[in-house]
């Protein structure tokens, strides 16, 4: 097999006996890292230091990946027009950077007594956005709050028959 040692500077092909004799001489482990390769190809390390530099690549590259998630935008029954405008376009660039956006309604005191206000506002919203969006979960009571998911709508067939269902 071909062995490499701590540097990573190439020792030659040795047998497995004699490898493992170049390991137990340094205090240090070894461990296969290509065995598909011919000859196959060996490392004299620490073993623990190699298991932590591993488990660092891993989490920098799930790190680097994390693509979409929900970001949440808070509304009032009451809104005022140049707030849900405000509220519309910042949808828009979350849904453009790949996010899926949480539409909660907040509803305070009394106005628990008119929840059809807060689907109205969930409505107008989505009838707003167009076919920028689709709904991916419909609106739905949690406590005092109403909330509905959407996300872009690239790849989302009849997405304007989906955001009619959504009910009132």
């Amino acid at each position: 097999m071909r062995v490499l040692d701590s540097k990573g500077e190439s020792l030659g092909i040795l047998t497995r006996d004699e490898a493992l004799a170049k390991a137990k001489e340094q205090n240090l482990d070894l461990i296969e890292i290509a065995p598909n390769a011919d000859p196959p190809v060996a490392k004299i390390v620490d073993f623990q230091k190699f298991r932590y530099e591993e488990n660092k690549r891993e989490r920098a590259a799930k790190k680097g990946s994390s693509e979409g998630g929900l970001k949440e935008l808070w509304l009032s029954p009451r809104i005022a027009e140049h707030d849900l405008q405000v509220r519309l376009s910042r949808t828009e660039e979350f849904l453009k950077e790949g996010y899926k956006v949480k539409l909660t309604i907040k509803f305070k005191g009394r106005e628990m007594a008119h929840p059809e206000i807060g689907h109205r506002v969930l409505q107008e919203t989505i009838n707003r956005l167009g076919n920028k969006v689709a709904v991916e979960r419909e609106p739905k009571f949690e406590g005092r709050k109403l909330s509905m998911i959407v996300t872009g709508s690239k790849g989302v067939k009849n997405v304007e028959a989906k955001n009619q269902k959504v009910s009132l």
